[in-house]
């Protein structure tokens, strides 16, 4: 498997080996300050503190291009992981001293470490292996969220039996540690080329592109970004399972626990496919065509009729799930870093948007009719999804779109 290839390097096991980590201590982390929040001020307060993690990738990628720059290498990466560790130790203390003013303040800091960190780590990623691997440590690289969603819940079950809930945020904080090791010691051995400074005069605007050149540059590319919005917001009725489960299916928590289950196994499965297995070359098709996909199931899920048919449901769902990430990631890789960087950050922004716009009603919307709401959103999805393979082909066909065989930077060796 080219997994098991890529791991057989240095750089990328650190790599992995520390991200692998520090995503599962941000399950950890999630899970922890939604219970403090839910336990000091109600579900009011968990809705407060999603928002204000949110609020900062929206800001720094609307208006913050230049203070995403300075953070385009690993050293500075690093530094960031160093303040999220304080950050991260320090909040118990934070909600014990301020309540739950000191616990959204805190969720903004870490949301302002994610906004600066997710990009400009995603940038580099495709720098460390050659050309024809890019799609594979895709896959690798998110098949570390597919196991902390595995993994987590368990962990933090078997953790509280030992420690108190504040334990759950000292194990994300030497995570964090960890993974601010492996940074430093990568940064000592390697340079990938989205590192590189940003360069400035008159010269900068080629090296450092606007989104919107990008996108009339590349149509194709456009269209991704606003499939991915709009399938992030038509989707989030899938939080109103636990509705749909009573409603529809008199099922209870073991239920949810089990969909949840059965959601996780079929994403697995799913990245171990979608990360060895060559995809079709137009891949901005292969993502739109995915996300098709995935609202036809979410709209059989509305239908189904028996808590079998439900599950197996969930097992497809998961599977989609991982072709969606790895095609996107993949495709962001073929432009130069700067390009790179740059539509990963405007990506995390759109979904950012809309996820967090959702959240604040549809949900509580789709709860109040789960199966009418389950097959409405499913069926907006399957459109939007259907619609964009449509574009992205005749774009295609229409003009000379970005080389899916663009090379990507070798990896340089530090001086």
């Amino acid at each position: 498997m080219r997994y098991v290839r890529l791991l057989r390097r240095g750089p990328v096991l650190l790599l992995w080996g520390a991200q692998t980590a520090s995503v599962f201590g941000d399950r950890l982390y999630a899970m922890a300050v939604m219970w403090m929040a839910w336990e000091r001020s109600g579900a009011g307060a968990m809705g407060l503190v999603a928002v204000a993690e949110s609020l900062p990738y929206i800001v720094l990628g609307t208006v913050g291009r230049r203070v995403m720059d300075r953070f385009a290498s690993l050293r500075a990466l690093a530094a960031v992981d160093a303040v999220r560790l304080v950050l991260v130790a320090a909040l118990p203390w934070a909600w014990a001293e301020f309540g739950t003013v000191g616990l959204i303040t805190s969720a903004a800091l870490l949301g302002v470490g994610g906004a600066l960190f997710d990009p400009n780590l995603g940038a580099m990623v495709p720098d460390l292996v050659r050309p024809g691997e890019v799609q594979a440590v895709s896959g690798l690289m998110d098949l570390t969220g597919r196991i902390a969603r595995i993994a987590g819940p368990g962990a933090a079950g078997l953790l509280l039996a030992v420690m108190p809930l504040a334990g759950l945020f000292w194990v994300d904080a030497a995570t964090f540690a960890l993974s601010a090791l492996a940074l430093v010691l990568l940064a000592a051995s390697v340079r990938p080329a989205a590192a590189a400074a940003p360069q400035a005069g008159p010269k900068a605007a080629g090296v450092r592109p606007g989104v919107w050149s990008l996108v009339r540059t590349h149509p194709d590319t456009g269209v991704v970004l606003a499939v991915h919005g709009i399938g992030i917001f038509a989707g989030a009725v899938s939080l109103a399972m636990p509705a749909l489960l009573a409603a529809r299916l008199g099922a209870g928590a073991s239920a949810y626990a089990a969909v949840l289950a059965c959601s996780g196994a079929g994403a697995l499965a799913g990245n171990l496919v979608a990360g060895n297995v060559r995809l079709p070359a137009r891949l901005t098709a292969v993502y739109c065509g995915a996300w098709a996909a995935s609202g036809l199931v979410l709209a059989g899920t509305g239908l189904a009729g028996s808590l079998p048919v439900l599950l197996a449901l969930s097992v497809l769902s998961g599977t989609v799930s991982p072709f969606l990430q790895i095609a996107l990631s993949t495709h962001f890789a073929l432009f130069p870093p700067a390009a790179r960087r740059r539509l990963l950050t405007v990506d995390l922004t759109v979904i950012r948007t809309c996820g967090t716009v959702s959240m604040l009603f549809v949900p509580a919307l789709a709860a109040a009719g789960p199966r009418a709401a389950f097959l409405g959103g499913g069926l907006a999805v399957a459109a939007v999804g259907g619609a964009g393979a449509v574009l992205v082909l005749a774009l295609a066909r229409g003009r000379r779109l970005l080389p899916e065989a663009l090379p990507v930077p070798e990896l340089a060796a530090r001086d």
